[in-house]
């Protein structure tokens, strides 16, 4: 099951969200020893060798614990709160196509995530709200040639242009031998310190992966997988299904169509414009970042745009449609002022959200940047 061990992050809109897509798409693999032992060392391209051309599995079920370190002390709301925001233990399935199911269950509540054959869902019983996200699934892979270590060594090299990138480290995880990695930006990684990832010395596939605050010692963001078996998973698990009552959103790119009548996204600052009810706001520079990018969105049914400023892991980008009633969310952030309109701000060590709303319009800026430079961006437009 090479997708296990080669998935690509599957970006999502919300910062909570984008942020737990880009840990769950590691994969896991068996955790079951009640030892700790640890492989022999060995150089990182032919550690990676080794795991790119393992035996395939058709299939991957654990239980997972899953830490969220992400939300500032007294910020979370009495009573019900979600496990994706405080972390929580579960189950997770992992087909050999990468479709996915996560369960997370606290005290306070469930939590969902499925990645199915063409959407991502992610529901919170706690708000009784679920989030539907489209994906584009490749063409299933073909049968191909082992990967050679010149290979692996030309990818590490490219790797190597924007990562500093550690060597193979022998561990112990879950009872399993594991070799642990641990790269770090070189240049504008916002507020990312690292991330670390964790892979089966035999199985070659992940079994934990951790992400890391600029100055922190203690992964904010972390999922571990333990007590794993190996099997064809039941197609069933990867159906999504709330309960009855549940609020779906859907979070949809809007397309338009070309001469010939075929589906294409709508971007550009005019091309946006003439599809919102409200006056978009998209200057060229935001906090001294230069628009990249202005695209028409579907949230919740209704138009809105979607902006980017900057480029990589240091971009901020702008959420912007109809205000419509308030909802309370329950979270108690402070209150700041943006130009005489009363916002709030959510600041994590890997990031900050801030919201406001202004002459009938909804606004969010998120980005990986303190809240400073969120707050500038939100001021300049």
């Amino acid at each position: 099951m090479r997708h296990l061990r080669t998935a690509s992050t599957t970006r999502i809109v919300t910062l909570l969200a984008a942020v737990v897509a880009l840990v769950l798409s590691a994969g896991f693999a068996q955790a079951a020893l009640d030892s700790d032992p640890k492989p022999d060392p060995k150089p990182l391209d032919r550690a990676v060798l080794d795991a790119v051309n393992a035996p395939a599995v058709d299939g991957v079920s654990a239980r997972v614990t899953f830490t969220n370190g992400m939300l500032p002390s007294g910020s979370l709301p009495h009573g019900a709160v979600s496990p994706l925001a405080e972390g929580a233990e579960g189950r997770l399935w992992l087909a050999g196509d990468g479709r996915v199911r996560l369960e997370l269950q606290s005290e306070a509540g469930d939590a969902q995530i499925v990645a199915g054959d063409d959407r991502v869902t992610i529901y919170d019983s706690t708000s009784e709200t679920a989030y539907v996200l489209p994906v584009e699934r490749g063409e299933p892979q073909r049968e191909h040639e082992p990967a050679t270590l010149a290979g692996v060594r030309r990818g590490l090299d490219r790797l190597a242009e924007t990562w500093s990138v550690s060597g193979a480290q022998p561990s112990s995880t879950g009872g399993r031998p594991t070799y642990t990695v641990r790269i770090a930006p070189k240049d504008d990684g916002g507020l990312l310190g690292a991330a670390e990832l964790a892979w089966d010395a035999v199985k070659g596939v992940p079994l934990r992966a951790a992400v890391y605050a600029q100055g922190q010692d203690e992964p904010v963001l972390e999922l571990v997988a333990d007590d794993v078996s190996y099997g064809a998973i039941p197609d069933s698990t990867f159906d999504a299904n709330p309960p009855k009552g549940t609020r779906i959103v859907e979070i949809d790119p809007v397309t338009g169509t070309d001469e010939h009548g075929r589906p294409t996204h709508v971007h550009g600052v005019e091309a946006v414009q003439e599809r919102l009810g409200f006056e978009l706001s998209a200057p060229k520079q935001l906090a001294g970042l230069p628009r990249t990018d202005v695209r028409l969105v579907d949230a919740g049914g209704e138009p809105a745009a979607l902006s980017v400023y900057g480029e990589g892991m240091g971009a901020i980008v702008v959420l912007q449609r109809e205000a419509g009633p308030e909802r309370d969310s329950g979270f108690q952030l402070p209150e700041i002022n943006i130009d005489g309109a009363t916002g709030s701000e959510l600041a994590t060590p890997l990031g900050t959200l801030v919201t406001f709303r202004r002459s009938g319009v909804s606004y969010v800026v998120v980005g990986s940047v303190p809240p400073v430079a969120a707050e500038n961006a939100a001021r300049g437009l």
